[in-house]
């Protein structure tokens, strides 16, 4: 263990209606990963905001190199040498990724105005040393999420921060990218970078993690070595209970076909794939970052065009004319960013549910609150949301109440197919059970489940049958997951014989 370099005492944040932390507790050390874990909801974001200078309205005590501080802003924390990835990028679409990265702190001529060469210079060794080949020039606004977040990693590396927060910084990077960035986590700790890490991933915490600090429901549970601990031990600290059935996959027998793909084709991008999802069951997709999976769920919802193909739903097509008539067929796809593409923030949860069905929630005077109040309450309630109110903006919730709000918001339509892409991306172990749960409920009521994972344990877990795909194809098609093996999974994911 190094010096303590950070110490966070009695530290309380009330929100409305809401105590996300209650007198916690929280050390780092010098060339050492200190991994929170809790659940969603447990306080582990909330508590490195405030570090991170974000939530200011906190009580408590910071000690940060012997002396007493108060986190104002996030300024004055990075120039403190205090730096945070968050779980969702910040990133300005409309500049470059250079342009991103040395944000608020540009290259600049002696003359006057930007030195763009050394600025992009500057940008291409940072993303080269975390091995990553994004053009330094692109607009941010072309960039998959994945890409979105190694950007993010490079833009809190420029600044060479003693303590670097790192909020589910693997969440949506490819298996590559992830051992650039383990290894670039390494080098940090080798120069005596405090690290702070945040993951629901529990295999990362066996690899890179020295000290594990574990929240539950805001408060302070234990503090202790990564040494010594098995994958059950943490999730025994975290929900503080034993989770003995990670994956609830129940037994089905499927109809016919509710979904049919035939042949769809969109240059450059998915090459005439057929598939179909019957009732009862759930399929599963599974591909390495850039396979086609979200390409081929947008096209079927009607969110990108396709050139050639066709969508049936219960042997009737599907107009290519869009999201409404996907959903007027029957379609739901929950996407795989809640956040920009499935939730308005700041609107409140029972909106939020409504949206997909105002009809549902009006009367001749407009939107009924009594009705809104009624049908998102029980929606809210079926999937269990924790939230203290529907008036509360879904903004101010978990990731994995987040992702039950988008869940309710999808049944207060008559979906015949529901498509979850990436379902439990940024969700702890408890919320994933209770989302699996929501999934095999669905199978029960003869709906047609379609799944986008990029966890293949998860994948194998849940499905009933699998599809992989590799450059915009399918290259394999497992009919029961008796006798699923990893190996041929990948074999077919990197389209080798």
């Amino acid at each position: 263990m190094g010096e303590r370099i950070l110490e966070m005492e009695n530290i309380t944040v009330q929100f409305p209606g809401v105590l996300a932390l209650d007198g916690v507790h929280f050390e780092a050390y010098r060339g050492e990963v200190n991994v929170l874990l809790g659940e969603n909801g447990a306080g582990k974001s909330t508590i490195m905001k405030v570090l991170a200078g974000v939530n200011t309205g906190y009580t408590g005590t910071v000690r940060y190199k012997g002396e007493e501080i108060v986190c104002k802003s996030i300024h004055e924390q990075m120039g403190r040498g205090i730096s945070i990835i968050f779980q969702e990028t910040n990133l300005l679409g409309n500049l470059t990724v250079a342009e991103n990265i040395f944000l608020g702190a540009y290259c600049t001529r002696k003359g006057g105005g930007v030195d763009w060469k050394r600025m992009n210079a500057g940008a291409r060794r940072l993303l080269d040393s975390i091995g990553s080949d994004i053009p330094e020039r692109a607009p941010v606004s072309s960039l998959s999420v994945g890409q979105a977040q190694m950007v993010e990693i490079a833009k809190a590396l420029r600044t060479q921060a003693d303590i670097l927060i790192m909020d589910e910084p693997t969440s949506a990077l490819t298996e590559k990218e992830v051992e650039g960035l383990f290894h670039i986590i390494a080098q940090l700790k080798a120069a005596g970078v405090a690290i702070v890490y945040i993951t629901h991933r529990l295999k990362e915490i066996l690899e890179i993690g020295d000290r594990l600090t574990v929240l539950r429901d805001g408060k302070s549970i234990k503090s202790l070595p990564v040494k010594g601990l098995t994958v059950d031990d943490m999730v025994e600290l975290m929900v503080g209970r034993d989770v003995s059935e990670q994956f609830p996959r129940i037994p089905c027998t499927p109809g016919g076909a509710v979904l049919e793909v035939r042949g769809l084709t969109r240059a450059g991008v998915l090459h005439e794939v057929s598939f179909e999802a019957r009732a009862g069951e759930i399929v599963c997709f599974y591909g390495l970052m850039g396979a086609g999976r979200t390409e081929l769920m947008r096209a079927i919802f009607g969110a990108d065009k396709y050139d050639g193909g066709q969508v049936l739903v219960d042997g009737k097509p599907v107009p290519a004319r869009g999201c409404r008539a996907a959903k007027d067929a029957g379609i739901a796809l929950l996407t795989e960013d809640r956040k920009r593409q499935g939730l308005i923030l700041g609107d409140a949860v029972g909106r939020n549910i409504a949206l997909t069905n105002l009809g549902g929630v009006m009367n001749r005077f407009g939107l009924s609150a009594k009705k809104e109040a009624a049908v998102c309450g029980a929606l809210a309630q079926s999937v269990r949301v924790k939230t203290p109110s529907l008036r509360q903006p879904v903004g101010l919730l978990s990731g994995g109440n987040q992702q039950k709000v988008v869940i309710a918001k999808w049944l207060n339509t008559a979906s015949r197919v529901v498509i979850f892409d990436e379902p439990t991306r940024g969700i702890d172990v408890g919320a994933k059970v209770e989302i699996y749960k929501i999934m095999n409920e669905l199978k029960r009521q003869g709906k047609a489940v379609v799944m986008v994972s990029s966890e293949l344990v998860e994948a194998i877990g849940m499905c009933d049958r699998m599809y992989v795909m590799h450059d915009g194809r399918i290259t394999a098609q497992f009919d029961s997951p008796e006798g699923l093996t990893e190996e041929a999974i990948m074999k077919a994911a990197v389209a080798t014989a």
